[in-house]
This record gives C-alpha cells, structure tokens and sequence, in this order.
C-alpha cells in the first residue's frame, strides 16, 4: 500500500506556519514581556522601569492579602470542579437513559454553553438582586440573609454557583459521548454479573469514563482558573474590597487599577508556573492509572 505524504518538505511547515504564528503571538511574545516585566519596577505612565530583581516575587510570598487569594483561589476552584463534573456526570447518565424526548432533554442542558462568562456573571447579578432576585428570596425562606457584594462568603456562593452552572453543559456534552461509546455488549455482560445499577456504574461505566473523565478534570482546573474572570468581575460589580477574588482577576486588579505592572506581571508569571506544575503532575501521576481502550 503507497502511504500517502508531501511531495516536498515545506508544505507541511507551510501549513503549520500560521497557526504557530498565532501561538508566538498572542501566547509566547506575552508570556516572556510578563516574565522580563516582573524584574522592574515599572512607572505606571511608562516613563521609565528599575530592576528590582526578585523583589516583587518576595514582595507577594511575604503578602498576607496574596496568601489568602491563593487561598481562596484554591478552594473556588475545587469547588467549582468538582461540582461541575459531579453534577454533569450525573445529568449525563440520566440523559444516556432517557428515551422519549431525549433530543428536547439534552437540547435545555446543553443551551447555557453559549452564554458568556460575563453574561452568565449579570445572569447572576439578576438571579442575586437584593430586592427581587429569586434566589435572593429562596435563601431568605431558609433564613439565609444573602447579601451579594457585601458579605465576603454569600459573594463567594454566588460565584461557585455561577461559576459552576456555566461550565456543566461542557462536562455534559463530554460524559454523554463517552457514556454512548460504550459498546452495548459491555453494558450486558455488566449486566449479567451484576444486577445493581450503582455496581454496574462503579465496576464498568466509570472506569471507562476515566479518559473523559481526566481529560474534562484539566479543562474545568483551567476554567475555575482564567475563564471566571469575567463572572468574578461582573459579580463583584468592578469594586473588590473585601469581596473575595481570585488569582487571575488579582493580576487585572493590581495591574490595571493598582497601577503596579512590576508586581501584577510576578503575579502572572506565579500563575503561569503553577498551572504549568499541575497540569505535569497530573499527566505524569494520575495519567498512568488511566487504561486507555
């Protein structure tokens, strides 16, 4: 059989050109001024920098206000990924069950992946409103006084359950292909030997999940990471103070309105590293249990 190839070698570089053009672009050529940036201690109307070295690292480790972001940034994003992929995967076997009115069912779970992160953010905002918001009124039934904006752990809610609500349709779309490419003679002979569903599930569905499974953990660490800053933002109503934050939407604050380039880019560059670190670890550790089929 002739294989088939390139008649010369520069077309398939030419082909790859443009798009490792756009990654020097918009991912390389920032990351490495973020990195230069982070050495000086730069005068916020651009008249001038002075290299300070590793002070700004230093200055943020021995920051209390930095210490309890990371914190905070640690918790929301557990939070938020394990809920959005509990509650995915749950939604995602129901659907995989369903047989009238599937296509309607999957059609009103998958709809919320076309809202924006900021408009999922002012969805929030109206779903919260101290007056009328309906989820406002709900927490008030239960003797919950939720007061967004001004109270450090209702804010925190808010942004968890908005955060989490945007990214399910994803993990969704996801679980349900993967449950679909499970062959139906696997799921007989599962049924055969063993006749609970909760055993049928742990035994055979999920570990061949597990691919989906870890590939869909990266991408929701990222997305409680970097693709919240829009509902964070939208949710805190541009006035941080005491509300909580997270990492990222720190650097936008200190670098923007803090005007401290020097310190928001060290910020960025910590960011950077440790995303870098997790996202090794997992695929070094975690990556070799997986059994792909």
């Amino acid at each position: 059989m002739k294989r088939a190839g390139f008649s010369t070698k520069w077309m398939p570089i030419m082909l790859l050109m443009p798009q490792l053009v756009i990654i020097a672009i918009f991912f390389y050529w920032p990351a490495w001024h973020a990195i230069q940036s982070s050495f000086y201690l730069q005068d916020p109307f651009g008249f001038g920098s002075t290299f300070v070295g590793l002070e700004n690292y230093t200055d943020l480790l021995g920051n209390s206000e930095y210490r309890r972001v990371a914190l905070f940034t640690l918790v929301f994003t557990v939070l938020v990924t394990f809920f959005s992929l509990a509650i995915a995967l749950l939604l995602a076997v129901k659907a995989d069950n369903v047989l009238r009115g599937a296509r309607t069912y999957r059609t009103l779970l998958m709809w919320v992946y076309a809202v924006a992160p900021p408009v999922a953010g002012f969805i929030g905002l109206i779903m919260f409103d101290q007056s009328w918001g309906p989820l406002t009124r709900l927490a008030g039934f239960f003797g919950w006084d939720f007061v967004l904006g001004v109270n450090f752990n209702d804010t925190a809610a808010a942004m968890v359950l908005v955060s989490v609500w945007k990214q399910i349709p994803v993990n969704f779309i996801f679980f349900l292909s993967g449950l679909q490419s499970i062959p139906r003679s696997v799921r007989e002979a599962a049924l055969i030997d063993n006749g609970s569903a909760t055993g049928r599930f742990w035994d055979v569905t999920f570990p061949l999940l597990a691919p989906t499974g870890f590939f869909l953990l990266i991408i929701n660490i990222t997305y409680a990471l970097f693709d919240t800053f829009g509902i964070v933002d939208t949710l805190v109503k541009g006035e941080p103070g005491n509300n909580p934050m997270t990492l990222v939407y720190k650097v936008y604050v200190d670098g923007f309105r803090g005007n401290d380039l020097g310190g928001s880019s060290a910020q960025s560059v910590i960011l950077m590293v440790l995303v870098l670190a997790l996202t090794v670890f997992q695929f070094r550790l975690i990556d070799r249990r997986i059994h792909y089929t």
